[in-house]
Order: C-alpha cells, then structure tokens, then sequence
C-alpha cells in the first residue's frame, strides 16, 4: 500500500497564519481603535456631540477633508503622467527622478513642512512671486493643499507604474491597426486598464492626506477657523489634557475616513468587475 505524501508547504498552514494575522492585526489596529472609542465613550452623548460638533471642530472638519480630497484628485492626475513619462520614455536623469519620487516617504514630516513654509511664505523664493498679485500661498487652505499633495504623490505614482510596466502593447497597436487615433487609444485602451489602479492610489494619498501632521503644521498658519486642520486640533486637545474630547474627535475622523475608504475600494471593485467581464 502506497502511502500518500502530503506536498511540503513553504509558508506555515491556514490555521497558524490566520493565528499570527489575527493576533498581528489586533495588536497593531484592532485593540488602538477599540481603546480610541472606549476613551471617548467615557463622556456622555451630549458632551461627544458638542465635542464633535463644536463651531471650531466642525471648520477643521471641512478643510481637512476638502484639502485632502483636492490634493488626491491633483495627485491622481499628475502622477499617472508621472508614471507614464517613467515608463514610456528614455532620458538622462531618469533614475534620479524616479528616485525622487520617494522623497517624501524618506523625508520627515516636519522638515518637509519646514522646507515647504521657507519657499511659500512671502518672502520665499516662490510665494514672492505671488505677493505682489495679492496671493499668498503659505498659511492658507492653498498651502495646505501643497503640503498634502507633496505627501501623498508617491502613492499614486508606485500605485500606477508597475501596471503600466505590465501592460501588453499588443493592444495598443492592434487598436492602431484598426484606425484608433492616440486619444481614442489612451480613453477606449490603457486608461480602463489603468483607472483601477489610479483610483488605489488616489484613495492611499486621500487617507495619508486626512491624518497627515508634521507638512502641514507649519505651513497652516493654525488659525482656528481659517487654517487649522484635524490633526492639530487633536494635538491641541490632548495638550489640554482633553484625552476624552481628542478620542471622540479622532473617532469622527476615523468613521468618515473608514466610510469614504470603503466606498472607493467598492467603486474598484465594482469597476474592476465590469472590466473583468468586458
């Protein structure tokens, strides 16, 4: 009788990695979110929903999120083309500017804030060209917006480029074959193929954008009501030893970012259904 010889698995079984993900996800967001929501349950639900609803906490709100969705949509756009200028074309110093994209993941936050301020203010070497015209870049939303933009690019960029580099330009050229022009060719072609992985990258730089700290700080200006953004506010809470106040703050924060995060990765994947299927 011959007996069978079960194949030898490199990685551990279902059961023991499931173990370790668990345990490693509990850790490290499970039991940080759950004691997030447990310290502002500690107030009553009227003292949450003035918290939360405070005239100050409710401006922070919209520029946070507005100033991170504009910033993403920016990212979306200019770092497809990066992408595709980094894989589509040959130039000197290519391997310096593909580098440089991860600039801000190397660079921490804060100098990256400081440097941004030094160029932006009005006297710096970029915002003094706009004050003269009346506008002022640095401590504004706009500012802002560069900041949050110089943070999430990467995302977008490492998002987009590894499916350009996969992509079969058979397609292309049987298109062009067919009487496609490069317009219909890019709209009808790559950029179905390309729009689910533009829309991960721009749904990683909108939750980078909505929890990003140390860029925007200096930048800001931190005027309440004008400029000053979530993070902050949560940060100026628990310096007032507000822990309760800045955990339900954080905790508004969390579920709109978790509702919006959900919501793009089901538009993905239903997109990436459709495509599927054509």
């Amino acid at each position: 009788m011959v007996k069978k010889i079960k194949p030898q698995r490199v990685l551990p079984g279902f059961g023991l990695s499931m173990g370790y993900t668990i345990i490693y996800l509990s850790l490290i967001i499970l039991i940080p979110i759950t004691v997030l929501f447990l310290k502002a349950s500690t107030l009553s639900l009227s003292d949450i929903w003035q918290t939360v609803t405070d005239d100050r906490v409710v401006a922070s709100y919209k520029l946070t999120f507005y100033s991170s969705f504009v910033a993403a949509v920016v990212n979306a756009v200019f770092g497809t083309l990066i992408a595709w200028v980094l894989v589509k074309y040959q130039f000197p110093g290519k391997k310096i500017i593909d580098a440089l994209v991860d600039l801000p993941f190397a660079l921490p936050t804060a100098v990256a804030g400081i440097a941004l301020t030094t160029i932006y203010a009005p006297n710096g070497w970029i915002g003094q060209l706009f004050e003269p015209m009346g506008v002022r870049i640095a401590f504004t939303p706009i500012g802002i917006m560069i900041a949050l933009t110089f943070i999430g690019l990467p995302f977008v960029v490492r998002t987009v480029q590894p499916v350009l580099q996969d992509f079969d330009r058979q397609y292309e050229e049987a298109a062009s074959t067919l009487g496609a022009n490069s317009i219909q060719i890019f709209f009808k072609i790559i950029l179905p193929t390309l729009f689910p992985a533009i829309l991960t990258g721009f749904a990683l730089a909108f939750a980078r954008a909505l929890g990003e700290y140390g860029s925007v700080v200096f930048i800001s200006g931190n005027m309440p009501m004008k400029t000053e953004i979530v993070p902050l506010l949560i940060v100026t809470k628990l310096e007032q030893f507000d822990y309760a106040g800045a955990a339900a703050i954080a905790s508004v924060m969390l579920i709109f970012s978790f509702i919006l995060l959900f919501a793009i990765n089901f538009w993905q994947w239903r997109i990436s259904k459709k495509h599927q299927v054509a």
